[in-house]
């Protein structure tokens, strides 16, 4: 991998600053209706990992973005002009109307087109860890309308806390559930990707109704993912890592995240995640595994 002050003046590199792209998952998705401009009204809760993707930034005088990745999924992604994180960097330099640049590395720990928003969570980081490395007075409500234009999971992604989510992204609003907080939680993804306009696509458009997030036993018992049956049709798969989920010991709720195909589990304990854990990483070596928590609103 190029070192990140490639192509730059090493004089005008300064301390990294370092950004967590938090893994998103949606405890519930449903599915409302397609609007006139072509969107699917949407509800959801977003919740966020403790762990995900890793940015550092360099600034520099030059005005130029330069974009390294690595990481184990760094070779699935182009670091060209039209990735998430130098077009979130372009947004932000035009709207601040600034003439640094920066030089930033991205190590790529989530999988991609896996339903935890990994790279609108690189989008939203990038912003975050810019508005740090060039120290501009910019608010998260500020951010967000910047986010929008890059994605309608980017928003959300900005403050990386639980929300309730929805239209198409555009509307959030932090909304506490007890017993989510820190909350173990496994991902598993079962190594396939799967597209989202494809999904969307085979959603049967039947309207099952609203999302209540008024507790946790309520989104475990009547939250649901709407594009879960779209996915299975796509990626049989799902239905596996869904099954192998919901049959460990001391689980909570298994459910698809996203348009999949990473599936997550909640649990009791960290105990009862590490054991559930292993059981699926003995079971099926080939499978993309993450023991983390829901990020603490």
């Amino acid at each position: 991998m190029p070192h990140p002050d490639a192509g730059l003046d090493v004089d005008m590199l300064t301390t990294p600053v370092t950004e967590i792209a938090y893994a998103k998952v949606n405890v519930a998705l449903h599915v409302r209706a397609r609007r006139e401009d072509g969107y699917h009204a949407l509800e959801s809760l977003f919740v966020f990992a403790e762990d995900g993707d890793r940015l550092q930034g360099w600034a520099s005088d030059d005005g130029a973005i330069h974009l390294t990745i690595d990481g184990p999924f760094g070779a699935t992604l182009d670091a060209g002009p039209d990735n998430l994180v130098v077009r979130a960097a372009r947004a932000l330099q035009a709207y601040l109307g600034e003439q640094r640049g920066a030089a930033i590395r991205l190590t790529k720990n989530l999988p991609v087109a896996s339903g935890i928003g990994g790279g609108s969570a690189d989008a939203a980081a990038a912003l975050r860890l810019l508005a740090r490395l060039w120290i501009v007075r910019i608010d998260d409500g500020e951010l967000m309308g910047l986010a929008l234009d890059l994605g309608s999971d980017v928003p959300a992604c900005v403050p990386s806390v639980t929300q309730m989510v929805m239209g198409r992204g555009e509307r959030q609003a932090r909304h506490a559930v007890d017993g989510l907080d820190a909350c173990s939680m496994l991902l598993v993804n079962p190594g396939v990707g799967v597209s989202t306009a494809q999904v969307f696509a085979g959603w049967d458009r039947v309207d099952r109704g609203p999302l209540d997030g008024s507790s946790l036993g309520v989104l475990c018992a009547m939250g649901r993912n709407d594009l879960e049956a779209a996915a299975l049709a796509i990626a049989p798969v799902i239905g596996d890592v869904l099954a192998m989920l919901a049959a460990q010991e001391d689980v909570l709720l298994a459910r698809m995240s996203g348009s999949g195909a990473t599936c997550f589990a909640l649990f009791r304990s960290d105990r009862s995640l590490a054991a559930a854990a292993q059981a699926v990483r003995r079971a099926n070596p080939g499978w993309w595994v993450m023991e983390t928590r829901i990020r603490s609103a």
